[in-house]
């Protein structure tokens, strides 16, 4: 025999995940935006990657440093002398070295750069998703204070309906607002939940429970960096990082060219052991490889290398186009969040105000319920849209900020 499971008013859910995201629980850490972006960098897995291939370029380059080891033969033969020992040593020429030790420092340096640009990109992450969250908390407040006057709304023409000061239908419109907004203050605080928990993720925490609490709260954002900075002659990070590839291909083709024909070899030993002459000692032995390039004169590698170079060359032109375009439209986005913000302001001090004048009003009798239901939810979408546009001025800003790092200034971080 089944038993009818209660059902949970609305209102009863939205206050408890309300309490549970606004109000700090034992188990909660609390984190600031700072301490998010650190987490990220410090756990987060696409930092990880980051370090694993800079760690990789380095060990590449370090590779193109060493010098060839020799090789040492020993034979036998029946004829005297009998026995050979010969030690063989590639010579690392000089064009050849430069150019290979040139090739893996530049891929060095753009390993580092994209590395450095990696770390901007997950504080980029970090930072829009934490001002997501606040803005998703601010919602969240601001749906269950909409709530709570709502439900005050419904008692209050409650009990003007019992007096006869307004009839059945004030109730109803009452009552039905009530639900609405219960039922908006419920998804809102479920989407607050969400967004916490995407921190989490960011930081590199398990997201199936809530175990931070942001204390950041969500103010204008701070003015991004000039297109400039005094004393910054870097590049930017997306340009230095194309440009390090160019040079490190421009590198490679020069040693293809130089491995036409492959580096000789010197040969040094020694021959012993003839019995038809027992006192005699060693035999010194001295002879030069020569690579003859009979059927391979490097056409292949040379080709590969020289399109290599022009694909890397028409990605850093590309990449210089994008920046620009890029960050000129960032800007521009960022000054008409700022525009935006100073109109909302303005909306929502007149919404506030209107609506607080038509709550008296219905209070005395003077207006309709219907006037007070239009100004209130004027208010709400102002105060809303005043969240919104708070949010996008500080990821535009954020945009901005992650465009300007530079290779010579505070975006190299390897």
């Amino acid at each position: 025999m089944c038993r009818a499971t209660p059902l949970i008013p609305a209102s009863v859910l939205a206050g408890a995940l309300g309490c549970a995201l606004l109000r700090p629980l034992p188990a909660q850490q609390l984190v600031t935006r700072d301490q998010a972006v650190a987490a990220a960098l410090a756990r987060g897995g696409r930092a990880a990657l980051g370090r694993a291939d800079t760690a990789l370029a380095a060990g590449v380059l370090r590779a193109a440093r060493a010098y060839p080891n020799p090789t040492f033969a020993a034979t036998y033969t029946k004829d005297p002398p009998q026995y050979h020992y010969i030690a063989d040593l590639t010579l690392d020429l000089p064009w050849l070295r430069s150019a290979r030790i040139g090739a893996a420092s530049s891929a060095h340096d753009a390993a580092r750069w994209s590395f450095a640009f990696e770390r901007a990109l997950i504080r980029f992450d970090t930072d829009t998703v934490y001002t997501r969250v606040l803005a998703a908390l601010a919602h969240a407040r601001l749906s269950r204070r909409n709530a709570v006057d709502a439900d005050s709304l419904l008692r209050m023409a409650r009990l003007r309906r019992e007096v006869g000061d307004v009839s059945e239908l004030d109730v109803r419109l009452a009552e039905v607002n009530a639900g609405q907004l219960e039922n908006v203050a419920v998804d809102d605080s479920l989407s607050a939940l969400d967004a916490v928990l995407a921190v989490q993720l960011a930081m590199g925490l398990a997201a199936e429970a809530q175990t931070i609490r942001p204390v950041d709260s969500l103010v204008p954002p701070m003015p991004p960096p000039p297109d400039s900075a005094p004393g910054d002659p870097g590049e930017p990070l997306r340009v230095a990082t194309a440009a390090a590839s160019l040079r490190a291909e421009e590198h490679t083709l020069a040693l293809a060219h130089g491995n036409v024909i492959p580096p000789p070899s010197v040969q040094v030993g020694v021959e012993q052991g003839d019995p038809t002459e027992p006192g005699r000692g060693a035999l010194p032995t001295i002879g030069v490889s020569l690579p003859l390039p009979l059927f391979n004169w490097n056409g292949g590698e040379i080709a590969r290398a020289s399109a290599a170079r022009d694909r890397a060359q028409a990605n850093l032109d590309l990449a210089r186009r994008e920046f620009a375009a890029d960050l000129s439209r960032a800007r521009r986005a960022y000054e008409a969040g700022l525009a935006r913000l100073a109109r909302d302001r303005r909306l929502l001090a007149s919404a506030d105000r209107v609506a607080a004048m038509s709550l008296q009003a219905y209070a005395e009798g003077a207006i309709p319920l219907a006037v007070v239901l239009e100004s209130a939810r004027n208010a709400r979408e102002a105060l809303g849209r005043y969240i919104d546009d708070l949010a996008a001025a500080n990821n535009g800003a954020a945009a901005v900020r992650l465009l300007a790092a530079t290779a010579g200034g505070g975006g190299n971080e390897p």
